[in-house]
């Protein structure tokens, strides 16, 4: 999944909303940088340590398109045996049921959704089929994740899988997909195994290997809505922390707070120097210079946020790669946190100076 990562590309759209975002905004896609899901993918990745987790998410819900897709196979033959004076009406019966069928957690799906999987339920594989043996396993037409950069109105991005694409999955690329999240995902000691409870693994498993063999997406929903909630338990309020109240990445938060300290403690060893050789106030007023890269330095650390980054209007992606803000909300409590944070800058500075500059000098 890290290999695929690429920059989401600005397609001119304003969302506006008067507030963060919520998780499932982030996950639909329907947030702009600095909170949209290639940001939250490297938080998870870089400073959370957890992204096994975001990458189950977006496979389920890769794994939910692979069965519109399989739906849509199975309409289009259907339609080309049916009479041209019925097929309109076919058509906008049966692919509305399905086309618009939630990714989200399994409180926020419609009916829709639920047919989709009764669907796949009723038309059963054969019994036969096994890891082993699945021609699937080895032949199954794997479609690319959802790009990060791709928006939810646009319809020729693969993440959409639009009509005109020409991947014909079979139920057995089905059967193939779900097996390849049970084994990656949830099994014990799988590549990339995430802690979900006993009993929702069980639940998963035997709906897969057991005798029903299914492979339609709601099998995952109790796994999907777990690693929603933990998700938004543990990880998402600190990346609204780090991307919506701040726009430094911890890198470079640490080699801020090392510079600083060093100017600091170089400013003040400067300060005693001149004081105890008595020079004049003109010439310790280079200790501006100093005091002016510490304390800068060391409060930007503190508030997680470089000022004049933000009134400019970038934040940091990775360490020294900024990219433009976008989401107007993070955009206006950034500047006025940036505004605060330079105001509370400007009464240190001076004081530390005041006291340096105007204190008496004596020669030792």
């Amino acid at each position: 999944m890290s290999g695929e990562l690429t920059r989401p590309v600005d397609n001119g759209e304003n969302i506006h909303r008067n507030r963060f975002p919520t998780l499932f905004e982030v996950l639909s896609r329907k947030t702009v940088a600095p909170l949209d899901l290639f940001s939250f993918y490297i938080y998870m990745r870089d400073q959370q340590r957890s992204v096994d987790y975001l990458d189950f998410w977006l496979d389920v819900s890769q794994h939910l398109q692979l069965c519109r897709l399989y739906v849509r196979r199975l309409h289009r033959s259907l339609v080309e045996d049916t009479p041209e004076i019925e097929k309109a009406s076919k058509r906008s019966s049966y692919m509305q049921n399905f086309d618009d069928a939630g990714e989200g957690p399994s409180n926020e799906k419609d009916m829709d959704d639920q047919r989709l999987s009764a669907f796949l339920r009723s038309d059963r594989p054969s019994r036969n089929h096994s890891p082993q043996n699945s021609q699937g396993s080895n032949q199954s037409h794997e479609l690319p994740r959802p790009s990060f950069g791709i928006t939810p109105g646009d319809s020729s991005s693969p993440g959409q899988l639009s009509s005109n694409d020409h991947s014909q999955p079979r139920r057995e690329d089905l059967r193939a997909s779900a097996e390849k999240i049970l084994y990656t995902y949830l099994l014990p000691g799988s590549e990339r195994e995430i802690i979900i409870p006993q009993s929702i693994l069980n639940d998963v498993q035997n709906a897969i290997e057991g005798p029903e063999q299914r492979s339609d997406p709601e099998l995952f929903d109790q796994a999907k809505d777990y690693v929603f909630q933990a998700m938004e338990r543990d990880a998402y309020p600190g990346f609204l922390q780090n991307k919506g109240l701040g726009n430094l990445v911890p890198q470079s938060m640490m080699i801020r707070l090392i510079v600083g300290l060093i100017s600091f403690f170089a400013a003040v060893w400067a300060a005693f120097v001149l004081i105890f050789l008595d020079k004049s106030r003109a010439i310790r007023c280079w200790l501006i210079l100093p005091f002016f890269v510490a304390i800068y330095l060391i409060i930007t650390h503190q508030y997680m946020l470089d000022p004049l980054i933000a009134l400019a209007g970038y934040s940091e992606y990775t360490l020294f790669d900024f990219n433009k803000i976008r989401e107007k909300f993070v955009q206006k409590t950034l500047t006025r946190r940036a505004i605060t944070v330079l105001v509370l800058f400007v009464i240190v500075l001076t004081a530390v100076c005041c006291l340096f500059i105007f204190v008496p000098g004596k020669r030792l």
